[in-house]
């Protein structure tokens, strides 16, 4: 317990952490007023952007955009947050105080794994809120802000969601750890994101398997797709309780591959 607080504690002061929400945040942000702004109703297009800051569906809409694009943001902040734990020299410290590296190892990616729970609740605040302006701006009604059914659903969609976020996550957490380098973990994340996004059009009953695939097809599962994205829904993708599994087992997989190579490593310097 006292390495997962001090990780919290540490966590909540790195720039990683702050950069890292306010990047997806502002992304959000600019889309939702953009769109809203922009949109006009005299068109099916305009109709159609509308829709975004069209409560209930404006929940979906926020959340499909922070799992999704989340990921991405993910992998790098558990790249970077186990990338200095070389560099930086603190888990020679520790390990160096009589500390069990495999503890060590897990409790350090539970406090990444709380960092980007509060970071995408902090974040989908942020974009309901946004909605709430661009509908306003857009002239629509907010009468679907209180729709019950959706707000029932969301925590289960959320839960889901941050399970599948922190899967990914965890690839960065591993490839860092493996190349011993921040830099070397993120470049090699931002390229296994995009290498799997790219190959889904071309080997789709194959990549459907793949870390990122999954944790899309968990996240999604329940919402209604919305305008501007597919929601795993155009591609070969697998039942969500099947991906939810293959989350969990790439996870698993993950965090035991890091654990590994950091109990065998010879920690020097």
């Amino acid at each position: 317990m006292r390495i997962f607080v001090s990780g919290l504690r540490k966590l909540v002061g790195r720039p990683a952490s702050f950069v890292t929400v306010g990047l997806l945040a502002g992304l959000l942000v600019l889309i939702i007023i953009a769109s809203a702004a922009s949109a006009n109703r005299s068109t099916a297009r305009g109709e159609a952007t509308l829709l975004l800051v069209t409560f209930p569906a404006a929940y979906d809409f926020v959340l499909e955009f922070i799992l999704g694009l989340g990921g991405l943001f993910a992998v790098i902040y558990g790249a970077a947050i186990a990338g200095s734990e070389w560099g930086w020299g603190t888990l020679k410290n520790a390990v160096a105080r009589g500390e069990s590296r495999t503890r060590y190892m897990l409790l350090t990616f539970a406090s990444i794994s709380v960092m980007i729970a509060v970071g995408l609740a902090l974040t989908f605040v942020v974009g309901v809120g946004a909605a709430i302006v661009g509908a306003n701006i857009g002239g629509v009604s907010t009468a679907g802000l209180n729709d019950s059914a959706t707000l029932t659903r969301l925590p289960q969609t959320f839960v889901r969601g941050w399970f599948s976020v922190i899967e990914e996550a965890s690839l960065g957490f591993a490839i860092a750890t493996l190349a011993r380098s921040q830099l070397a973990g993120i470049g090699a994340g931002i390229a296994f994101y995009f290498g799997e996004t790219f190959a889904r059009f071309f080997l789709p009953d194959i990549v459907k398997y793949m870390p990122f695939a999954v944790a899309n097809a968990s996240a999604t599962a329940g919402a209604p797709a919305t305008p501007g994205g597919d929601g795993g829904s155009t591609l070969s993708s697998l039942p969500a309780d099947t991906a939810l599994l293959l989350v969990a087992v790439w996870l698993i997989g993950s965090l035991a591959v890091a654990i590994l190579f950091t109990e065998r490593a010879e920690i020097t310097g």
